[in-house]
C-alpha cells in the first residue's frame, strides 16, 4: 500500500488529505496546543475510514509527508515571539525605529503610528566594524567586543541573537565570524545572520527579515523534534515536509534553519491546490477564498500561476522574502464579533480558536463568534457539524450574541446574527480587491474557487461584493489547503545582490547565477532529489536607472553571454507594462539588475488518486430536509431545501443549502448550483432562478 500525507494545522481545525492506493480521504480534528496531537488526530479519522487499525503498518506506508503550520504566522502576526538581542554596526542602532519612516492612509500625523517594536532598543547592540560598499574591510572586527556584548545580552535574558551588519550582504566575513564564536561560546542560544538569511540590499527589511527570523526560532526548535519522534514512534520512515512561504517544501531539519520562510505556510498549500485546480479545469483565472477557523486567506492565478512577490509584507513587517502573493485578514468561523468604542458593531481580527471555540462548541467559549452567528441564522445545522461527529449548542450561540450585541445594540439575535455575517462578508470581499483591483485586474475576469470548512456559506455573497459570476466549491474544499500540500513540490529559492548595468558584459551577471547554483545544487544533493527530477529556475530583479523599486523577470535558461542581451531587455519590458501598463516602459533608459535569484524545484511524484466522494453513478438526489433559514445579506427568512450532497451534473436553483460531512454550502436565490463531472460544485450567479445555466 503506498500512503502520501498533507496536513494543514490551523487555528482551529487541523485537516488532513491522505492518498491511499488511488483514493484521496479526507480527515478533520481540532487542532491542539502541543500541534502533534491534533495531526494524529485527524489521521485517525482518516485510518477509520479505511479500515487500518494497524498504526505503525499505517505510517510504515507512507512515502510523503508534507505539512503546513501556522506557528510562525501566529507568532509574527500576534507579536508573540522570543527576545532577541540584536547586534548591528556602530551608529546604525535606530534601523529599526527609523524604518522607511511612519506612514499611513492619513494626512493627520496624529493618526499615523509606528509599526510595532519587534527588539527592545536596550537589547540592540553596536559593534566596531565597517565594510563598505565594495565589500572592502574600513574596520576590522573586535572579537573581544563582540564577546562582551554577546555576554551582557545573554546576562540579561535574550532567547535569541540576530547579526544585522551593514554591507554584510556584499562581504558575510564579519558577521561569520560572529556566528562562529556564538556557536563555540554559547551553543544554546540560537541566532541568525543576515548574510545568511536575506544577502540582499534595503538594510531595514534585511534586519527585519534576520530579527523575525531569530525571534521564532525558539519557538520552533522544540517542536518539530517533537512532532518527528511522535511520527517516529509510529512508524513513519519518510522525512517531514514543511511547506514554505515561496510555494515549496522543504525537509524539516532544512525548514529549522529559516524558520520565519513557514510564514503562510498553510495558505501557500492552498494557492498551490488552487494552481493545479486552474489546470486541470483550465481556468486561466482564479480567485482563491480560503476561510478556515480564524484567517480568510486570498490569492490569485493567472494563466495557471500564483503571483509571486520577491519582498513580501509579513503582517504589518516588511521582508526581503520571496513569497507567494497572499492577501490575509482575520476573519474566519471562529472570528469574534464585539463592540467599539463608537459602540458599532464589529468582527475579529481575534479568534475564539480551537479552545475555548465558539460559544456553540460547548468548550466554555462565552463571546459570540461568526460560527454562532450561522447557528443562529439555521445556516448551520447543530446537529450536522462535522457529520455529525460534533453537535453544536444553539441555546448558547443565542445566548452569547444577545449578551454581547442584541442587547446592547437594540437588536433582534437574528438581526445581529446577520449584521455579523455581513461584516465578515465585506471584509472579506475587500480582501480579495487588494490582490484584484489594486493589482490592475478586473474580478468580473475571474472565477473564485471556495475552500476551508467555513468559505461555502460566505462565498456567494463575497463574489456577488466583487462582482464575480461563477464560484466553484471544490470536492475537497473543507481540507483543500492539505490537498495543496499533498501536491505540493520541494522548492529552495536563494537570491543574492548582484549589482549589475546592461552597459556591462552579460558574463559579469552570470557569475552572479554560478555561484547561486552552486548552492542549489548542494541542497539538491542534501535532500537526494534525483537527477531527473531536478529543475532551476533564474529570475533577476531589474529597474530602468533612477527607478526605486525594481520587477523580477524570469531569465534565460542557458548560459548569459552579451548575444542574449536583447532577449533580456524584451522580457523586462513586456514583465513592467504587464505591471504598469502598455506604453509604461522607459526604452530609452539603461537597465539596472539589483538582486539574482534562483529556484531549485525538485519534483515528487504527484498522487494519481481520485477524491472519495460517495456520488459516482449516483442517480438525481431528493432533499434531505427544509429548514428556516434567515438570508443575512437580504434579511428575509424563508424555507429552503438541504441536500446532502448532489449527483454528478444535477443542477439545482437556489436559495438551497448543501451540506457535505465537512462543510457546508448556501446558494443564494437568482444562483444555481451544479456538480461538474470532477464532483466540485459550481455555483452561477449570472443566472437567474428557475433558468438553467449554459456550462
Amino acid at each position: 500500500m503506498s500512503i502520501q500525507i498533507g496536513v494543514d494545522v490551523g487555528g482551529t481545525f487541523t485537516d488532513a488529505a491522505v492518498a491511499i492506493d488511488g483514493e484521496i480521504i479526507r480527515g478533520k480534528a481540532y487542532s491542539t496546543k502541543d500541534v502533534t496531537s491534533g495531526i494524529l488526530n485527524a489521521l485517525r479519522v482518516v485510518q477509520d475510514q479505511v479500515g487500518a487499525t494497524d498504526e505503525a503498518a499505517f505510517f510504515k506506508d507512507v512515502s510523503k509527508f508534507v505539512l503546513g503550520n501556522t506557528i510562525v504566522t501566529n507568532a509574527v502576526d500576534e507579536l508573540k515571539f522570543a527576545r532577541v538581542g540584536l547586534l548591528v554596526t556602530a551608529g546604525f542602532r535606530d534601523t529599526l525605529r527609523i524604518a522607511r519612516s511612519s506612514r499611513g492612509p492619513s494626512r493627520d500625523a496624529h493618526q499615523i503610528r509606528p509599526r510595532s517594536d519587534i527588539v527592545d532598543r536596550t537589547d540592540i547592540v553596536e559593534i566596531r566594524e565597517r565594510i563598505d560598499a565594495k565589500g572592502e574591510v574600513i574596520v576590522p572586527l573586535d572579537l573581544n567586543d563582540v564577546r562582551a556584548k554577546l555576554e551582557q545580552l545573554a546576562a540579561s535574558g535574550v532567547k535569541a541573537f540576530a547579526v544585522c551588519f551593514l554591507w554584510a550582504f556584499r562581504n558575510m566575513d564579519h558577521e561569520a565570524q560572529v556566528g562562529e564564536l556564538i556557536r563555540k561560546e554559547f551553543p544554546h542560544i540560537p541566532f541568525t545572520l543576515s548574510s545568511e538569511i536575506a544577502p540582499v540590499y534595503r538594510e531595514y527589511e534585511r534586519m527585519v527579515t534576520t530579527v523575525l527570523d531569530a525571534a521564532v526560532k525558539p519557538i520552533v526548535a522544540t517542536h518539530f523534534k517533537e512532532l518527528v519522534e511522535a511520527l517516529r514512534n509510529r512508524g513513519l520512515r519518510t522525512s517531514v515536509k514543511i511547506m514554505q512561504v515561496d510555494g515549496g517544501f522543504v525537509s524539516a531539519e532544512e525548514a529549522s534553519k529559516a524558520p520565519i520562510k513557514m510564514f503562510n505556510s498553510g495558505p501557500a498549500g492552498g494557492a498551490e491546490g488552487a494552481r493545479r485546480l486552474s489546470q486541470a479545469l483550465s481556468v486561466d483565472r482564479l480567485i482563491t477564498a480560503d476561510m478556515g477557523g480564524t484567517s480568510f486567506d486570498a490569492a490569485v492565478i493567472l494563466d495557471g500561476e500564483y503571483r509571486v512577490l520577491p519582498r513580501a509584507e509579513f503582517g504589518e513587517f516588511p521582508t526581503t522574502l520571496t513569497a507567494v502573493d497572499i492577501a490575509s485578514i482575520g476573519a474566519g468561523g471562529g472570528s469574534i464579533a464585539w463592540i467599539d468604542s463608537r459602540g458599532l458593531m464589529r468582527v475579529g481580527p481575534h479568534s475564539a480558536g480551537s479552545e475555548p471555540g465558539p460559544a456553540c462548541y460547548g468548550r466554555g467559549g462565552s463571546r459570540p463568534t461568526v460560527t454562532d452567528a450561522s447557528v443562529v441564522l439555521g445556516l448551520l445545522d447543530p446537529d450536522y457539524f462535522l457529520g455529525g461527529a460534533i453537535k453544536l449548542d444553539k441555546a448558547r450561540a443565542v445566548e452569547a450574541i444577545r449578551t454581547t450585541l442584541s442587547g446592547p445594540l437594540g437588536l433582534s439575535d437574528e438581526q445581529s446574527a446577520a449584521g455579523i455575517h455581513r461584516l465578515t462578508v465585506h471584509q472579506m470581499a475587500n480582501a480579495i480587491r487588494t490582490i484584484t483591483i489594486n493589482r490592475g485586474h478586473d474580478p468580473r475576469d475571474f472565477t473564485m474557487v471556495s475552500f476551508g470548512g467555513a468559505c461555502g456559506l460566505f462565498a456567494a455573497a463575497i463574489a456577488r461584493e466583487c462582482d464575480v459570476s461563477r464560484v466553484i466549491v471544490p470536492v475537497t474544499a473543507s481540507v483543500f489547503s492539505a490537498y495543496g500540500l499533498l501536491h505540493s513540490n520541494s522548492v529552495f529559492t536563494v537570491v543574492q545582490t548582484t549589482p549589475f548595468s546592461f552597459s556591462q558584459n552579460l558574463e559579469k551577471l552570470e557569475e552572479g547565477f554560478e555561484r547561486l547554483e552552486g548552492l542549489v545544487q548542494a541542497w539538491f544533493d542534501e535532500d537526494g532529489i534525483p537527477t531527473a527530477d531536478r529543475e532551476i529556475i533564474r529570475e533577476a530583479d531589474m529597474k530602468f536607472a533612477g527607478q526605486i523599486f525594481d520587477v523580477t523577470t524570469r531569465m534565460p535558461a542557458v548560459r548569459l553571454s552579451d548575444d542574449r542581451k536583447e532577449d533580456v531587455r524584451k522580457r523586462f519590458v513586456q514583465d513592467y507594462e504587464a505591471e504598469f501598463g502598455v506604453g509604461t516602459a522607459w526604452t530609452e533608459s539603461d537597465l539596472l539588475v539589483t538582486n539574482s535569484r534562483l529556484k531549485g524545484i525538485g519534483r515528487f511524484e504527484i498522487p494519481n488518486a481520485t477524491v472519495r466522494t460517495g456520488v459516482d453513478g449516483l442517480a438525481k438526489t431528493e432533499p434531505w430536509s427544509t429548514r428556516r433559514v434567515t438570508d443575512p445579506m437580504t434579511g428575509g427568512s424563508f424555507e429552503v431545501q438541504v441536500f446532502r450532497g448532489l449527483a454528478i451534473d444535477q443542477m439545482e436553483n437556489g436559495p438551497l443549502i448543501i451540506e457535505e460531512p465537512d462543510t457546508t454550502i448556501y446558494v443564494p436565490e437568482r444562483a444555481t448550483v451544479h456538480r461538474d463531472n470532477s464532483a466540485n460544485y459550481v455555483i452561477d450567479l449570472a443566472s437567474s432562478s428557475g433558468s438553467a445555466a449554459q456550462h
